[in-house]
Order: structure tokens, then C-alpha cells, then sequence
């Protein structure tokens, strides 16, 4: 009988958590037991909207789906409690007694249903070597800011795999053709093949148990994913292997890439349908389907868009008639031809960096592909990209951001403007800015950045602070201020990061950076923030910011005494290089030491993540090899060289700064001190030093070492100097 009433009460109490609303649950993963001080209720409204009200002396959220609830619930958290749920801190501690609650209830809408997420890179600049412990909390932020609408191609290579062994493929040409872990968005950008392979059975047994766990949370978050569509990608030797008519071998940036299948050839509506097959077996059927056939120089040769447009449409729609096509709007793509051939309601644009370059019709666009028209008649997003290959610096374009979106919101564009969305190259960094843009379509009127500001401070850091707000006016007015016409890919790069030389600007190869704020400005900044450690020292977010700004301070001051070096250089002036060169190498050590002090800043959580997600022992330096060719040569010497892909993504972590960078600067001093004493020198072979490192397997750690905010004091002291 106690068997049969211990069985009973299991049951009951699996069920009742079954039975709970998946916000409650997810507020049970911020902090176990949060779900029985806050109230969470769903209804039926045509509205899209959240509200916090009172019920009973509890903090009620209200909303008409879990994704707006979970946003009203972050909106709670951040302005009612001083909880700011943040990459570098992805959870809650709530005060202690009766929580507050408002005086009269709080509401907000929204015009769209629609909150897109991720780009293709993200997966691979930021997310290739997430387990499901990381997964679950990205979902969680995603929820919590209003996203239902994200990118899920975890899991898409074991269709590929699949679909390519219906085709007759063998396993040796398959690992040919599919990406390794780290490389598998621009594998399916069509971009290039099997670099960073080759995968085993247990990567994707894995793949397919991971994936099956992040849709089944969106799911149950009442997100919409967006899988992976089929637009006529095939091995770049399918016309030899397969029979079939493609479009052009290319090569991108030194890889070769994967060819277009023809629309018109007989097949193409055959290996549609077995990818899609394949992929609806595994994952079933979607809403959304991403796809972008043309991207970034895909060839076009002998290809009509607009028939090929209702030919990708129709394999789409085949399997969920009701599918909507979701394609980036990236320089010249999607072509007004590819649009015409797609149905208003079957396609929707993703204006991908509508703060950088808008093309959504916006006519003071500074964008060199100016779409007059915008997509018209098709929907579109206003998205904000932000960041690129996942480099570590402060940049945003606050005010730009603002007005940009009530513009369009307001213009007879917005008409068809269906949502906002996030489609960032990489992410943990710039908490500020996503914050922003999560906001922006709960916040009827455009507003001020400077009054935004002290609610973020507030919510931020748990208390408002003078000093701290101060620090964020310097930044917001500065760095954080990046203007429309700039149109500089992400932040300003670190001159630590660079290939050394006389005449270093930037550190990648499509920065496209320009001079739009006083490198002093942010110093001051960092000087006026590093003010409130006595107050804010304690809260974990404010520790992760004083780290990040004296960071980007240490990283001005670098420029600043780069220049010093050249001059001295010009001049000839042998004591004023050899102060100024010992002082920028100071500035890097001091550098490595800050940002050891934070593990969202070492090189070896990276490195570390990648070797524990491998599978095996035997995969585990593969995955590591991944890691460090990606963040610095990207590939081997032509694609590095000559494809200028070195140190695209770049990153100015603890570990790559004293290891990789620093050899860089150290050889160049060595080399221009010689120079000065009149020797004969030899050019230095930099992508030797750098290969030597992606090659090398010395273990680095993740373990924080030293005090945050006392060795960012000595930064910025030794930055005054």
C-alpha cells in the first residue's frame, strides 16, 4: 500500500511539474524556487503584449504567449528587481521577503509577433562547441528577450549525410564535402567544403540528440525555429559525380566552394525532396526555412532568379505548405529578381545590419547597395548586426540604432516591416546594445539614450550609481556613438591584435574602420566607471564591465603609444622607440593579466570547450585545431594570405594576447631596433608565428586569476601614466 501511495504521489508531482508553465519552469533554472513568488499567467489576445500587475501581494506576469510573458518577466526582473540577466551572468538573485510590485499595472505591446536570432556565423564564431548546459541558458536569454524566431542548424550536417548517402555518396566523399565543428556556417552559405573535417558517427549521433534538445525547449518556449532549407547547394563535382547541371566552381577566399544545382535540371526537385525528407524525418517540419543560394559572390551564371525563386519556393512548400522562405538581405542579395519570383507572404527579408547599411528603403542609406524600393512588397525585419567574427571590443551605434528603427517603423516601409531581429556575427560582448534592441519594439515612442541609460544602470547593477552613469555617458557619447554613413564592420579593433607594420589601421581585412570618437573620451570613460568600485564592486555584472571598459581603455592607449613608436621610428629617434616600444609591450602584459582575471576573456575556455565537446580522445585535438585556426589564420597559408582571412576573427583574450600577439610585437621591435642601428633585416614570416601556435597543444586554463577590480585599478593607473 505505501508502495502503491509513494508511486501515486511521484506521479502527481511529475505531472504537476509537467503541468506548470514553461516560463515558471524557466524562472526555476534562474533560481531554484523563483516560480512561487511570481505569478505567471497566459490568455487568448489577438494583442501581443506582456503586463505586470499585483495578484495577492505577488509580482503577476501577464501575456498572450510564453515568449511575451518571459519577456515581461525579464522587464520585471531588470526595473523591478535589479536583475540583469546577461551572458557573462545568466542568472537571478532575487531580494529576500515580499517582492515589489506595482502601484498600477504595467503594459506593454508590440506591432509584430515576429523577434528573429542569429546569424549563420554565430553558431560557428561563438556557439561551435556548446554542449546542452549552454544551449539551455541561451534559450532561456532568447525567451527572456523577446526572440521567437531563432536560427537552429545544430543537427543540419546529419541530413546532409543522410541525404548524400541516398545519392550514392561513400563516406570518404562525404567527409570531403561536410564542414568540421567550427567551419559549418560557411559550409552551409555555400562558401566552401569540408574544412575542419572530418566528423565521426559519435559527432553526429551527438549532433542529432543535441539538436532534437534545443528544438523540443524552443518548442516548448513557443518559439517558431528557422531550419535549414534546401536552394540547390551540392558538392562542387555534382555534375561529374551526379550527372547534373550546376552553376559555376568558384572558390571563396581560397576554399573551394560547393556548386549551385540548376533549378531547371531534371533533378533538383528529386534531392530536394530527399533533403527535405531527411530533414522532416529528424527534426519535422517548419514554419521558416533559411536559405540564401547567392551568398557573398555565389555564382549566378546562366541562372534565372526569378524562375529559380519559385522553383526553391515550391520544393519549400511541399513539405509545409504554409512555409515561409527567410533569406538575409546582405549586399547585393537577394537580387529584385530572386524577389520577384516569390509570392508576398511566402518570403521574408532579413535587412541584416539595418543600423550599418539599411537597405530597407531608408533614402539617407549610405548602404553601395541602396535599394530605393526596399523589398517591396515583401516583409522584411529591422535587424542590427553589430558584431563581427566575434571580436572582443565595445562599438554600437546607440543613437543610430534608435531613430533608425521608429524611422522605419514610421516611413511606407513599415508597412511590411514584420519584426525586429538579432543577427550578429558573434555574441557575448556588448551587453548594452542587445539589450537596446531587445527593447526597442516593447517602447511605443523613439527616446533619449542618455534617459534609457539610468534604467540600465539601474537594472544592471542593482542600485543607480553617479559615478558609474557618468562612465556610460562618456562611452555612450563616444565609442557607443558610431554614426550613420560609417560604415566600419564592428568595433575598432585592438592594435594589440595586428599584423605589426608602420602603417597598422586595422587587424582584419573588411574592418573598414574610421575615425568617429577621441580614443581620450573612452579613457576619461573608463577613469569616471572605475569610480564606482567601492559602491558596485560586489555585483557580478559591474565586475564583467569594469574588466570590459578598462579593457577597451588599455586597448586606446595602445593606439595612442603605437603612434608614439612610429614617430620615434620616422624620426629616427632611437630612446624615445625604445621607451615607447617597452611601454606598449607593458600595456599588452598588463593587458593578458586584466583579462585573466575574467574566464569570458581567456583563450582557454574556448579551447577547453572545444576539447570537452569532442567526442572522443582521438577528436579531441581535431576540435582543438578548430578552435585556434578560427580565431586567428582561419585557414591554412592561402587562405589566411592570400584569401586575407587571418585574424578576421580575431579575439584580445588572455592566452592570445601574451602567446600569439605579444611574439608578433616583440619580433617587430627587435627587427625595427635593428633598422635603426643600420642593419640588413629580413622581412618576418608572420603566418610561420602563427601557424607554430594553431599547431601547437599547450593546455591553457579558464580559472579566473586575480582580482577584477584591483588589477583593473592598476590598468588604469598605469594607462595615466
Amino acid at each position: 500500500m505505501k508502495l502503491i501511495v509513494s508511486l501515486a504521489m511521484a506521479a502527481l508531482t511529475c505531472f504537476a511539474a509537467m503541468a506548470s508553465h514553461p516560463v515558471s519552469q524557466l524562472l526555476d533554472r534562474l533560481q531554484p524556487g523563483a516560480s512561487k513568488r511570481i505569478v505567471i499567467k497566459q490568455v487568448d489576445s489577438p494583442e501581443h503584449f506582456f503586463e505586470i500587475s499585483n495578484s495577492n501581494g505577488k509580482p503577476m506576469i501577464t501575456g498572450n504567449n510564453a515568449v511575451n510573458i518571459a519577456a515581461g518577466l525579464n522587464w520585471y526582473l531588470k526595473y523591478y528587481t535589479g536583475n540583469h540577466m546577461s551572458w557573462n551572468n545568466l542568472k537571478i538573485e532575487l531580494p529576500d521577503g515580499a517582492l515589489p510590485v506595482p502601484s498600477r499595472p504595467e503594459r506593454h505591446t508590440r506591432p509584430s509577433d515576429r523577434t528573429y536570432y542569429l546569424n549563420y556565423c554565430t553558431h560557428s564564431y561563438s556557439m561551435a562547441f556548446w554542449d546542452w548546459e549552454r544551449w539551455e541558458k541561451e534559450i532561456d536569454w532568447m525567451a527572456l528577450h523577446g526572440i521567437n524566431m531563432p536560427l537552429a542548424m545544430t543537427g543540419v550536417d546529419v541530413v546532409w549525410r543522410n541525404t548524400l548517402r541516398r545519392l550514392g555518396y561513400d563516406e570518404a566523399e562525404i567527409d570531403s564535402f561536410i564542414a568540421g565543428p567550427a567551419f559549418q556556417a560557411w559550409w552551409l552559405m555555400n562558401n566552401l567544403e569540408g574544412w575542419g573535417g572530418p566528423n565521426s558517427d559519435e559527432w553526429y549521433k551527438d549532433r542529432e540528440k543535441l539538436a532534437h534538445n534545443i528544438l523540443d525547449r524552443m518548442h516548448q518556449l513557443g518559439m517558431t525555429p528557422v531550419l535549414t532549407g534546401y536552394s540547390g547547394m551540392v558538392p562542387h563535382d555534382a555534375d561529374e559525380r551526379l550527372g547534373v547541371k550546376i552553376s559555376g566552381k568558384g572558390i571563396w577566399n581560397g576554399f573551394t566552394r560547393p556548386a549551385f544545382l540548376m533549378t531547371t535540371d531534371p533533378r533538383f526537385n528529386e534531392i530536394a525532396g530527399i533533403y527535405y525528407d531527411e530533414l522532416t524525418k529528424l527534426y519535422g517540419p517548419a514554419a521558416y526555412y533559411s536559405m540564401d543560394p547567392f551568398h557573398e559572390g555565389g555564382s549566378t551564371e546562366g541562372v534565372d532568379l526569378t524562375e529559380a525563386a519559385r522553383i526553391i519556393t515550391a520544393a519549400m512548400k511541399r513539405v509545409n505548405p504554409d512555409a515561409v522562405w527567410v533569406v538575409q538581405g546582405w549586399t547585393e542579395n537577394p537580387r529584385a529578381e530572386l524577389l520577384a519570383g516569390v509570392d508576398k507572404g511566402d518570403i521574408v527579408v532579413l535587412d541584416l545590419a539595418s543600423e550599418i547599411r539599411p537597405q530597407w528603403g531608408d533614402p539617407d542609406s549610405p548602404s553601395p547597395y541602396v535599394r530605393t524600393n526596399g523589398y517591396a512588397p515583401h516583409d522584411w525585419m529591422y535587424c542590427m548586426l553589430l558584431n563581427f567574427g566575434g571580436n572582443v571590443g565595445l562599438h554600437g551605434r546607440m543613437d543610430t540604432v534608435i531613430d533608425e528603427y521608429y524611422k522605419a517603423l514610421n516611413s511606407t516601409h513599415g508597412e511590411n516591416l514584420k519584426g525586429t531581429g538579432l543577427t550578429m556575427e558573434g555574441i557575448e560582448n556588448n551587453p548594452v546594445m542587445y539589450e537596446l534592441m531587445s527593447e526597442l519594439p516593447w517602447r511605443k515612442a523613439a527616446f533619449a539614450k542618455e534617459d534609457w541609460l539610468k534604467g540600465y544602470i539601474k537594472a544592471r547593477y542593482g542600485k543607480f550609481d553617479s559615478d558609474a552613469y557618468n562612465g556610460w555617458l562618456g562611452l555612450a557619447s563616444s565609442i557607443y556613438n558610431c554614426p550613420l554613413g560609417n560604415l566600419q564592420q564592428g568595433t575598432t579593433e585592438s592594435v594589440f591584435c595586428a599584423r605589426p607594420s608602420r602603417k597598422v589601421w586595422q587587424v582584419s581585412s573588411w574592418s573598414k574602420m574610421r575615425e568617429y570618437y577621441d580614443p581620450a573620451d573612452v579613457i576619461n570613460a573608463a577613469v569616471e566607471f572605475a569610480k564606482s568600485a567601492h559602491s558596485l564592486s560586489s555585483n557580478a555584472n559591474y565586475r564583467y564591465d569594469l574588466v570590459d571598459i578598462t579593457r577597451q581603455a588599455v586597448a586606446e592607449k595602445g593606439r595612442l603609444t603605437y603612434k608614439d613608436m612610429v614617430a620615434a621610428l620616422e624620426t629616427g629617434d632611437k630612446a624615445a622607440f625604445e621607451k615607447s616600444a617597452a611601454y606598449f609591450l607593458s600595456l599588452i602584459d598588463m593587458q593578458d593579466r586584466l583579462l585573466a582575471t575574467m574566464p569570458d576573456f581567456t583563450v582557454g575556455r574556448w579551447i577547453n570547450d572545444a576539447r570537452r565537446l569532442a567526442p572522443s580522445e582521438s577528436e579531441k585535438d581535431l576540435f582543438e585545431q578548430n578552435a585556434r585556426l578560427l580565431v586567428t589564420t582561419w585557414g591554412r597559408r592561402g587562405a589566411s594570405e592570400k584569401g586575407k582571412l587571418r585574424d578576421y576573427a580575431h579575439r584580445e583574450w588572455n592566452g592570445l594576447l601574451r602567446d600569439f600577439y605579444r611574439p608578433r610585437w616583440e619580433a617587430w621591435v627587435a627587427q625595427q631596433r635593428d633598422i635603426l642601428d643600420g642593419k640588413e633585416v629580413a622581412d618576418i614570416d608572420f603566418y610561420a608565428m602563427d601557424e607554430k601556435w594553431v599547431d601547437a597543444r599547450d593546455a591553457y586554463s579558464e580559472t579566473p586569476q586575480g582580482d577584477p577590480v584591483e588589477v583593473s585599478l592598476e590598468a588604469i593607473q598605469l594607462i595615466r601614466q
